[in-house]
């Protein structure tokens, strides 16, 4: 979904300047805090998780990574 906003020329500055600072695009930073205010991010509950020690994501994802790459290089170059 496309959403268009206007916003104050002095606000549009410091969202491009602390997406640039962060390394992120003005629109993933945007979308990030209006996650974040709708209660959809929690980075106190993403804290929580990582102190705790418990395994967060898929414990496998980085097993077998280069048989991985080469499985997806081989089928890209065969189509």
């Amino acid at each position: 979904m496309d959403l268009s906003i206007q916003i104050d020329p002095i606000l549009e500055a410091h969202i491009a300047q602390e997406a640039k600072r962060l390394g992120m695009s003005e629109s993933d930073f945007v979308k990030d805090l209006l996650e974040q205010a709708l209660g959809f991010k929690n980075p106190y509950q993403l804290l929580q998780q990582v102190r705790s020690g418990a395994p967060i994501g898929d414990p496998h994802a980085s097993e077998h990574t280069g048989e991985k790459f080469k499985a997806k290089l081989h089928a890209q170059r065969a189509s």
